[in-house]
């Protein structure tokens, strides 16, 4: 049986490595982008829009800091913003036709990435990698 030590010296190590990975990825998909930064225009997709308050509480974020990410989609062209209609001080935050291409394509390619990554993974493993990530997330 392994080290506990050990082992979880190791999951820290790769982690970091598959975030630092992810890093680079998103910086090729736009120069201008961050990982958290593109993160943020995913997460406004997936909800159908949001508010900045929302991006700060889904990423633990202070909201200056999702305002200067805000600011940079915005200056790109990636976002749009719409009345609350809840509360018509806010603004609800969405992908522009230009971010929801962006987002596509940053799809297609992490799909191909991950396919070949997992060319040489068996069906059992890949449900089993599955499970562990999702038992790994669902803990706050």
């Amino acid at each position: 049986m392994p080290d506990r030590d050990v082992t979880i010296s190791t999951i820290q190590r790769e982690l970091t490595a598959f975030a630092r990975r992810a890093r680079h990825k998103a910086a090729q998909i736009h120069p201008e982008l961050s990982l958290v930064t593109y993160s943020m225009l995913d997460h406004m997709d997936a909800s159908d829009g949001c508010r900045g308050t929302d991006l700060a509480e889904h990423f633990l974020l202070d909201k200056s800091t999702v305002s200067r990410q805000i600011a940079v989609l915005d200056r790109l062209g990636l976002i749009v913003r719409e009345q609350d209609p809840e509360d018509r001080r806010g603004q609800i935050l969405r992908p522009s036709d230009g971010g929801l291409r962006l987002l596509a394509e940053a799809h297609r390619q992490r799909r191909a990435a991950f396919e070949e990554r997992f060319t040489e993974w068996d069906d059992t493993d890949l449900d089993r990698f599955a499970g562990y990530l999702l038992r790994y997330n669902a803990v706050s």
